[in-house]
C-alpha cells in the first residue's frame, strides 16, 4: 500500500500522540497537546485519564476544545472537581503523571515562556499568561512540550520565564527542590527531541520523514545538538491520519455551527 501523504502539523501531532501510554493520566494543555492527547484516546491509549484544568477528569471530547471553559470537557468527564481540587490534590498530590504542554518561546533547556514576547513592562506582544502551566511543569511526574520550530519561537533566551523546565541545565531543578522530573520530551514538526541526561539541554533523537538536519537547525534559535545516531520518525499509519483528521473535521463542523453570524447578531 502507498504511503499516505501528511503534513508537518500532522506528523507532529501524531509523534506527539505516540508518547502516551494507555495508563497515563496526563494534564492537557489547549491546542496542540490537546489533539495529540485525545488521537492518543482514539487510537492506541484508550484507557489514558485525560485531565483539564477547569476541574473535568476523564473527558473524552468528540471535539477538540476551544478553551478549558468549553462545555465539551464537562459533558464528557467522568466527573468533574473544583479548580483548588484539580491542583491540591491531583496536581500535588502526585496523582498526574504527564503534563503535556505547548508555548509561545522555548529555550534549550525546557523552559516556556507563554506571558510576553519584549519586556515584560512594555512588551510587543502579551500573550494569554501561565494559567496553571506553571504549576503542571513544577508538579506533574514529567512534562512534553509541543510546538512548531521557529526562530522565533525557539529562542536562545526566553524572554519571560512563565513555566520552569530545567533551568540553567544540569541539576537545577533539584537545587531548587523540584524532585519531578521535567521537561522530558520535545515533539515538533521536524523532529522529537530530549534531553542529555546531563546537561539536560534538548537533543533531536528522532528526524521526521522528509526532514534534513539543515531544517531543524534553520528554524531553530540556538545551535541543535543532535544524537550521535537520531532515528528516523515512523510516519503516520492510516488509522492515525484518519482518526487526527475525522477529530479536526468534527471539531470545525461544531465550532462553525456554534459561532454566531452577522444576521445572528442583528
Amino acid at each position: 500500500m502507498s504511503e499516505m501523504a501528511f503534513t508537518p502539523d500532522e506528523m507532529m501531532t501524531i509523534a506527539a500522540s505516540r508518547a502516551l501510554k494507555n495508563d497515563d493520566v496526563c494534564f492537557v494543555g489547549i491546542g496542540a497537546p490537546s489533539a495529540a492527547c485525545n488521537v492518543a484516546r482514539l487510537t492506541h491509549a484508550p484507557d489514558i485519564t485525560l485531565i483539564y484544568e477547569s476541574g473535568t477528569i476523564g473527558t473524552a471530547p468528540t471535539v477538540l476544545p476551544l478553551s478549558i471553559g468549553d462545555g465539551e470537557l464537562c459533558d464528557t468527564a467522568l466527573t468533574t472537581v473544583s479548580v483548588p481540587e484539580m491542583f491540591r490534590y491531583w496536581l500535588q498530590g502526585g496523582r498526574v503523571s504527564i503534563g503535556f504542554l505547548g508555548a509561545a518561546q522555548l529555550d534549550r533547556f525546557g523552559n516556556i515562556n507563554t506571558t510576553v514576547i519584549g519586556d515584560y513592562e512594555t512588551p510587543k506582544t502579551r500573550l494569554p499568561g501561565g494559567g496553571g502551566a506553571p504549576e503542571i511543569a513544577s508538579l506533574s511526574g514529567e512534562v512534553y512540550i509541543t510546538m512548531k520550530q521557529s526562530q522565533r519561537g525557539m529562542v536562545d533566551t526566553i524572554d519571560f520565564y512563565t513555566s520552569f523546565g530545567h533551568g540553567d541545565g544540569g541539576d537545577h531543578r533539584k537545587r531548587l527542590g523540584i524532585d519531578t522530573k521535567g521537561p522530558t520530551m520535545l515533539i515538533t514538526d521536524l523532529a522529537i527531541w530530549k534531553p542529555d541526561e546531563t546537561t539536560k539541554e534538548f537533543t533531536v533523537v528522532s528526524i521526521h520523514p522528509g526532514v534534513s538536519r539543515e531544517d531543524i537547525q534553520a528554524s531553530c534559535g540556538w545551535t541543535v545538538k543532535f544524537a550521535d545516531q537520531p532515528a528516523q520518525t515512523s510516519p503516520p499509519t492510516e488509522l492515525e491520519l484518519s482518526t487526527l483528521r475525522d477529530l479536526k473535521a468534527r471539531t470545525k463542523a461544531a465550532h462553525e455551527r456554534s459561532t454566531p453570524t452577522h444576521q445572528d447578531q442583528k
